[in-house]
């Protein structure tokens, strides 16, 4: 015979909110109830165990019993432990347990049916079960409270904190809340049977909502994909997000349109940002390299790391403790942030024993207790002399110190031309004002410089945006910064793009700002702008594929097939043919693998 649920109800909670909280509808909080089976828990312990913990004072804030073999067991509150027993535990007494309760799945994790109770078990060497754990579950209506707005926006949430902080709990509470008031249709993903109880009837504090079972853990990420192709839910509830599959299952719902509500292994947002299986769910991490100016602007270094794509939750929630959570309403905001090493500026909400609720904003600039943040090196600032303020002019009259070699230093530099006021201009043979001055920006100046060399080109390179011609820039960066196009629109500069930061593409540029951009004139093409190391094997080949495109390809309009090179070789040549605006490909096997080019 079951035994009836028992309910200890607490006073109803008042809602109030900081200056800085935004003000919520009054049935943000219920009444908080908690049912907890208790006595079905009892029953399943030996007698002499369940009789004792019975007369407990302290037994309805029980966390769990464990029993293991040969040792006194133990319950545990939330106080700490105490031993209920002076005589060891018997291979009896675990079968008499084993025996009450259903069968442990792939993950040694077993219930009581009908209720939120979960036994684990500890096995030996050869498979048999030499302790169990008994958690109390506990259905805790009203719990959400502190987070009830953020669940009716639609947007995923994802939960976490450290085991026992009751993130189950809140999932249960949500799916019920979601189910039940708000309408909708709800799909619980139970792995371990923990959120909706053993048995194949659901616990009744999951509501309205539905729970969809796992045969094995190994397999909840295809039953999350089977609840979103077979049961059309609006919501699905995923407890313990742990393996990169179930992360991608993760994303694919959400991108279906589909609300996700689960929880993941960590504690903070860092911990996900550090571990590479999880990190897809705030968007995955990947590491970027800054071209030369925007390394500078960022005061960063070259390769930093940067946000792959959106979060799978737009919302996160640290449980740091059952009345105190820290929210990330933006978690794409808040993990930019902390990959550039800044400290974002979350809410924090806590409530009282009365039920209080208070939201405040966590300052920008102090770190959270315990928040351990992220082994990002903070951005470089500048010092010495010229930031703090005391460099001053050098003084009109004679120096007091006399340095003859300093002195002359001294000269020398204040005597270079300036070339935002001292333009040196020459007709070019179209009339044109050469040089140009170009503002390079994220392409490697090393090149540049080798491609202005070789060619003997009338250009000049400007690190002042003022006194540039003409903007060469990567076009990646011309897609991802729209500051560059606003200024070089508002100084009517035009801006060249190249699709990589490569000689060819550099010569290529730069002949067409010139006007020179003439592919047919084999006078117009330098071979050593290809070769790496200019050396006579390069060079030989880069003339053969010259040749086969400027009098065969181009004029006959004929494919042509090279002799066969190595690979470094033949990436010379690709580039090589690129440059004529053709198209090649490598065919064969090594080491007779070869070029084919083909007519436009």
């Amino acid at each position: 015979m079951t035994n009836p649920q028992k309910i200890q109800s607490f006073p109803e909670p008042v809602f109030t909110s900081t200056p800085t909280a935004k003000p919520h509808d009054s049935k943000l909080l219920k009444r908080t109830e908690i049912a907890d089976n208790l006595d079905q828990l009892l029953e399943m312990l030996p007698p002499s165990i369940g009789e004792k913990l019975a007369q407990h004072p302290s037994r309805d804030i029980v966390i769990e019993v464990v029993m293991d073999l040969g040792r006194l067991p133990e319950v545990r509150f939330p106080h700490g432990a105490e031993y209920l027993a002076e005589m060891p535990i018997t291979r009896e007494d675990l079968k008499y347990s084993i025996n009450r309760v259903g069968s442990f799945s792939g993950d040694n994790r077993a219930g009581i049916e009908r209720t939120l109770h979960r036994i684990s078990a500890m096995r030996n060497r050869s498979g048999d079960i030499i302790g169990l754990t008994c958690r109390v579950g506990r259905a805790v209506y009203g719990t959400i409270g502190m987070i009830r707005d953020l669940v009716e926006t639609g947007q995923s949430i994802l939960l976490l904190g450290r085991p026992g902080v009751g993130k189950t709990t809140v999932l249960r509470e949500i799916a019920r809340v979601l189910a039940d008031e708000l309408h909708k249709r709800v799909v619980i993903i139970d792995t371990s049977n923990e959120i909706a109880g053993d048995g194949d009837i659901p616990h009744p504090a999951i509501g309205r909502a539905r729970r969809m079972q796992v045969a094995r853990p190994e397999l909840q990420h295809q039953v999350m994909i089977e609840a979103v192709e077979n049961h059309t839910p609006q919501v699905i509830v995923i407890d313990e997000i742990g393996t990169e599959l179930e992360a991608l299952a993760a994303r694919t719902i959400a991108e279906r349109g589909v609300q996700l509500v689960g929880t993941a292994h960590g504690n903070q947002i860092e911990n996900l940002i550090k571990n590479p299986t999880l990190a897809d769910l705030i968007g995955g991490i990947q590491a970027v390299t800054l071209g030369d100016d925007e390394a500078r602007r960022r005061g960063s270094q070259k390769t930093v790391l940067e946000r792959k794509a959106p979060p799978t939750f737009e919302i996160a929630v640290e449980m740091q403790e059952r009345q105190r959570w820290v929210v990330h309403p933006n978690v794409s905001d808040t993990v930019d942030l902390l990959l550039r090493g800044q400290e974002p500026s979350p809410q924090i909400r806590t409530q009282s024993d009365s039920g209080e609720v208070e939201i405040s904003q966590k300052p920008a600039l102090q770190p959270l207790p315990g928040r351990q943040g992220l082994s990002v090196a903070p951005p470089a600032q500048p010092g010495g002399w010229r930031a703090s303020g005391r460099m001053r002019p050098v003084p009109s009259g004679k120096p007091t110190v006399v340095n003859a070699e300093f002195e002359q230093m001294l000269d020398q530099a204040w005597q270079q031309p300036d070339l935002v006021e001292d333009k040196v201009r020459t007709p070019g043979p179209n009339g044109e004002d050469w040089p140009v001055y170009v503002y390079p920006y994220g392409v490697g100046r090393s090149q540049l410089e080798q491609v202005v060399e070789l060619l003997n080109l009338p250009v000049v390179l400007t690190k002042d945006m003022n006194s540039a011609d003409i903007v060469l820039a990567l076009r990646s960066q011309i897609k991802n910064h729209s500051k560059l196009r606003q200024i070089a629109k508002a100084r009517q500069l035009p801006i060249h793009a190249v699709k990589s930061s490569t000689i060819p593409q550099i010569t290529k540029a730069l002949r067409r700002a010139l006007g020179m951009d003439d592919f047919n004139s084999s006078e117009a093409l330098d071979l050593r702008l290809f070769s790496h190391q200019g050396s006579d094997d390069e060079l030989e080949a880069l003339e053969e594929a010259r040749l086969a495109v400027e009098q065969i390809v181009i004029p006959k309009g004929q494919p042509v097939e090279l002799l066969p090179r190595s690979p470094k070789v033949r990436k010379m040549q690709h580039e090589l043919v690129e440059h004529y605006r053709l198209q090649s490909d490598s065919f064969g096997e090594e080491p007779n693998r070869r070029l084919r080019i083909y007519p436009a």
